[in-house]
């Protein structure tokens, strides 16, 4: 066998449910897609359909913030050669960041949140900001993947303080590429991350929510079309594609409805205190 040291990498479908759950999220891009009319102009949701905000949503984590050591030095004429910016190959690792983003389907606008982290608490606050982003009453729905922070209970807990504001559609496992946004990131990287340098992590963030203003200013809705002929919304039961709650860290079908329950609070007795 020649050149065997040689590996050929691949990812392997381990979600038994992948096809059900990529049919599921084409359903709801299905509906996004019926949103719109043949000139591609949105049509308003009737007064009395309740309004259902759908947005495509991930995190980006590891977003480094890289400093020079150095001076960037403009190109050298005649050379011969194309004509590049000239870096000094060292740099100095400044840490790290990570964006939380959604992509408004309907409007085409892009949502960020930048952040240390990306836990529970990160994710948390994404939702809150898109509570205050939308009119009370309207419905939020986040087409993501199937992250912890996405299925805690710490996430549970805020989700049971504002009932039936939120609705989660989960990608399959191995299937990010289902999500519109990862497209968006992929987009953002090219334009803007790669080769970036920054004087501090706080430049980077501001560099960061500069890009998102940018792109805002002229917002295009996504579409989606492959393998959208196959889908009949009339034989769809939405209601067993979206879930309102998730409970811990399951997010299948046996936990639709259910509720994370109460953490108990136990006080320490000062007689089962040991030294």
């Amino acid at each position: 066998m020649k050149h065997a040291h040689k590996i050929t990498y691949y990812c392997e479908k381990r979600d038994p449910n992948f096809d059900k759950k990529m049919h599921d999220v084409l359903v709801i891009y299905k509906q996004l897609e019926l949103r719109f009319d043949e000139d591609g102009e949105f049509i308003p949701f009737p007064d009395d359909e309740q309004p259902v905000h759908t947005l495509s949503y991930d995190e980006k984590p590891g977003i480094q913030a890289i400093a020079c050591t150095s001076e960037d030095k403009p190109p050298v004429a005649h050379t011969g050669k194309t004509a590049t910016l000239l870096r000094d190959y060292e740099y100095e690792r400044l840490g790290t960041l990570s964006l939380l983003a959604a992509i408004d389907l309907l409007t085409g606008e892009a949502v960020p949140l930048v952040s240390e982290t990306h836990k529970s608490r990160d994710f948390i606050t994404f939702l809150q900001k898109l509570d205050e982003k939308y009119p009370k009453g309207d419905k939020i729905r986040l087409i993501l993947d199937n992250h912890s922070a996405h299925t805690s209970m710490e996430t549970q807990g805020y989700l049971n303080t504002v009932p039936g504001r939120f609705e989660f559609v989960f990608t399959p496992t191995h299937g990010s590429w289902l999500n519109m946004i990862e497209g968006f990131f992929s987009k953002m990287t090219r334009q803007m991350l790669t080769g970036i340098r920054v004087a501090s992590k706080e430049e980077l963030t501001r560099r960061i929510y500069l890009y998102f203003e940018e792109i805002n200013q002229t917002p295009i809705p996504y579409k989606w079309k492959y393998q959208m002929d196959d889908i009949d919304l009339e034989n769809e039961d939405i209601d067993s594609i979206v879930y309102e709650v998730v409970n811990a860290k399951a997010a299948s079908f046996d936990n639709k409805g259910k509720r994370a329950p109460i953490p108990i609070t136990r006080r320490k007795n000062k007689a089962d205190t040991t030294c």
